[in-house]
């Protein structure tokens, strides 16, 4: 499952980051601020409609994650 289609609130472990084909830099990104496999990580809030912004607490720190970014987060 992805990050985007998580209940809010349950605690999840990250999994792995799958890079887009076309930005593999995006998967450096995100491992850089946090969403490393064996993570902690919740989404406290959704966007309107469920299409993001999602705000994401992962460790002990929140990030705002755009839906596409969301995505691309594995968690178990």
């Amino acid at each position: 499952m992805n990050l985007d289609q998580v209940k809010l609130g349950s605690l999840y472990r990250v999994s792995k980051v799958n890079a887009p084909k076309g930005a593999p830099q995006v998967k450096g990104q995100l491992e850089d601020i946090g969403f490393l496999p064996g993570e902690p990580v919740t989404v406290l809030r959704k966007g309107l409609l469920g299409n993001g912004p999602y705000m994401v607490r992962v460790g002990a720190s929140t990030f705002a994650l755009r839906k596409s970014e969301a995505s691309m987060i594995s968690v178990d």
